[in-house]
């Protein structure tokens, strides 16, 4: 009889270490909340007219310590408009805007702000230079031909 009380009592006692053992203000890890992110509406308009421009797509690179890490891309709707929802307030963007027949818009902002409005203005393409020139030909002159006779191999 002793020893089926000795051991209900070591078995109480262990149920009451294991009981003791969770401490109710440690459950593993602890709970970080999200960073709070900030609403940004990109508008892209015509620099000429001021009429939107559709279908551009609007890339949102965030910057950590200067570097890109990634991309995020819309495209505008009708009214030429592009809305995130999660990018973090205090953080950099380099926002980079292309539409084909306009130039492509790149430029860095600081989203220190719960909501931000940015306000883009693509201009017309034009000539691109080139470092060789103008490499039309027309259509009836010929390559130039190598006018020196084909050396013949040593024997």
């Amino acid at each position: 009889m002793t020893t089926k009380i000795l051991m209900v009592a070591i078995a109480f006692l262990g149920i009451a270490n294991v009981a003791s053992a969770q401490d109710s203000s440690f459950r593993g890890r602890k709970y970080k909340a999200p960073p709070p992110v900030s609403h940004v509406e990109v508008t892209v308009l015509r620099s000429d007219s001021g009429k939107p421009v559709t279908d551009a797509s609007v890339i949102f690179h965030p910057l950590v310590h200067g570097k890109d890490r990634g991309n995020m891309e819309l495209k505008t709707d009708s009214d030429g408009k592009a809305l995130i929802d999660v990018i973090e307030t205090g953080s950099t963007i380099r926002l980079q805007v292309i539409a084909p027949s306009y130039q492509t818009f790149g430029q860095d902002y600081k989203i220190d702000k719960s909501a931000m409005e940015l306000t883009i203005k693509l201009n017309r393409a034009v000539h691109q230079y080139s470092i060789y020139g103008d490499l039309q030909q027309d259509s009836t002159s010929k390559p130039k031909q190598n006018s020196a006779p084909p050396s013949k191999p040593n024997p």
